[in-house]
């Protein structure tokens, strides 16, 4: 795979999810850990940086005016519920260990899971040669699985990073490694994927 025709996509690293105190942790503590979701995602970020690949961040930004207009039901309205993912808070922000570099792009407007749905990152992929997108993050069976898909339906070639992903159980994420990914595109680890750039 060409470094300089891909873009990682890092879904969700935000201190809702990956930081004790974030109102989202306690229900992915435990896979976070046993994946080694951050420590991995840090190694693939700055990997995949280092030999060209474009790096987007696609946070999530809970958006109360979307859903005057759209449904909010499950996953959302969990969210909503638990007055997670508000703009200009703490829980909101991307880690430490993966701010955006200078050369980062940053998706605006993704509130629901789909990380192209009512965002930008159409906009950033289109005429950039990218034909590989690669993603990693926040909830392996959602957004990372959302996105991925349609990524897949748009035309790239896609590649899911199991070990930088995290799911709310390890049943969850083994069904999603093992039923979903491989019908939409490559399912690799951080080490597999950066082993194989060229």
């Amino acid at each position: 795979m060409k470094a300089q025709e891909t873009a990682l996509v890092l879904i969700e690293f935000q201190n809702e999810f990956c930081k004790e105190g974030g109102k989202l942790n306690p229900g992915v503590s435990s896979e976070i850990a046993r994946q080694g979701t951050i420590d991995n995602a840090v190694k693939l970020s700055q990997g995949a940086r280092e030999k060209g690949v474009m790096i987007i961040h696609a946070p999530f930004i809970f958006n109360p005016a979307y859903y005057e207009e759209h449904q909010m039901v499950g996953i959302v309205k969990a969210v909503a519920d638990a007055d997670a993912f508000k703009d200009d808070t703490w829980g909101a922000e991307i880690i430490d260990e993966l701010k955006p570099a200078e050369i980062d792009k940053v998706v605006g407007g993704k509130c629901t899971l789909c990380g192209f749905n009512n965002t930008d990152l159409g906009e950033i992929l289109k005429g950039t040669g990218v034909k590989n997108v690669v993603t990693a993050g926040f909830l392996t069976n959602f957004c990372v699985e959302s996105t991925s898909r349609t990524a897949y339906d748009k035309g790239y070639s896609v590649t899911i990073i199991t070990d930088a992903t995290a799911a709310t159980s390890s049943e969850e994420q083994k069904h999603a490694e093992e039923k979903i990914f491989p019908a939409i595109g490559h399912v690799m680890t951080a080490e597999e994927f950066l082993a194989q750039l060229d």
